[in-house]
């Protein structure tokens, strides 16, 4: 069959779902999946075919349920590495890309620190880490045990060694090390929220990294700034991914608790997204 067809049969069947870019975009990770070609190469061959009908009959089905195509492959893409996911964390996001990327351009070059990074689910955060600064020294921390060994795949995958910390980060009373950089991708969608959730995220990735309860939504927050501010090393920092609606509340938040210098940066779609603050 061509491919050609396939991908107006995959922009027909899934525009009711997603719009057309994204499911392009569907279509795209397809066709590298399932094939190894990309749009130029479909371009410059339209009459390219595959033998892999059942395949991409199959891959389509699932995607008109709205299974998300990382856990289809089981994998997705994250700052230029590949990294194993599943139901058990949340597929890595390009503004999370953004952060990692602001965590890099903060740390002096060929200097020596000790990183941890809290719910680490697959890992996408401090693996990268880890292999950007090859220097430093990374921890990476998460309550879901079935999380952390896809972390561990994920580290011996990319050839960085890491440790691993099994914690509830809310019962945890004191850090047993110090950090230069404590960094959290931590549960911060609201209740309330949830009607913006698309389907493919409601039904497919782990609630407890994805959900708070709207009475005290920045609970993770305050307990890892509470930590952190006991046990970066001075002039560390900290660094979070946020709830877009709760920028000035996190700027707040970290001043109440000790933070001097903290900067809030929006993401690529001009959304309230990281912050980073400085322990003096």
């Amino acid at each position: 069959m061509f491919i050609k067809l396939l991908q107006d049969q995959f922009i027909s069947k899934l525009t009711p779902i997603y719009d057309e870019g994204e499911a392009q975009q569907l279509f795209l990770f397809c066709l590298s999946e399932l094939e190894g070609k990309t749009r130029i190469d479909l371009a410059m061959n339209p009459e390219l075919t595959t033998v892999k009908l059942a395949q991409w009959q199959t891959t389509l089905d699932k995607l008109v349920q709205q299974k998300p195509i990382q856990h289809i492959f089981g994998k997705a893409y994250f700052y230029g590495y590949t990294f194993e996911v599943n139901e058990h964390t949340l597929i890595p996001r390009p503004e999370t890309e953004e952060l990692v990327e602001w965590i890099i351009a903060s740390v002096p070059l060929n200097q020596p620190i000790r990183i941890l990074d809290i719910g680490t689910g697959s890992g996408c955060i401090g693996l990268t880490l880890a292999k950007e600064l090859p220097q430093s020294q990374v921890a990476l921390l998460d309550i879901s045990s079935e999380a952390l060994q896809v972390a561990q795949r994920n580290a011996k995958a990319l050839d960085v060694k890491v440790d691993f910390i099994q914690q509830d980060i809310l019962a945890l009373k004191q850090l047993s090390s110090s950090y230069d950089i404590i960094v959290s991708n931590p549960p911060y969608i609201r209740q309330l929220e949830k009607v913006e959730i698309k389907s493919n995220v409601m039904e497919y990735e782990p609630h407890t990294a994805l959900f708070v309860d709207d009475s005290d939504p920045l609970i993770f927050y305050r307990k890892i700034a509470e930590l952190a501010v006991e046990n970066l090393k001075p002039q560390g920092q900290l660094f979070y991914e946020i709830n877009q609606y709760l920028g000035q509340e996190m700027l707040e938040l970290l001043t109440t608790i000790g933070f001097k210098n903290t900067e809030l940066r929006r993401d690529m779609m001009q959304n309230d997204r990281m912050t980073k603050s400085v322990v003096l």
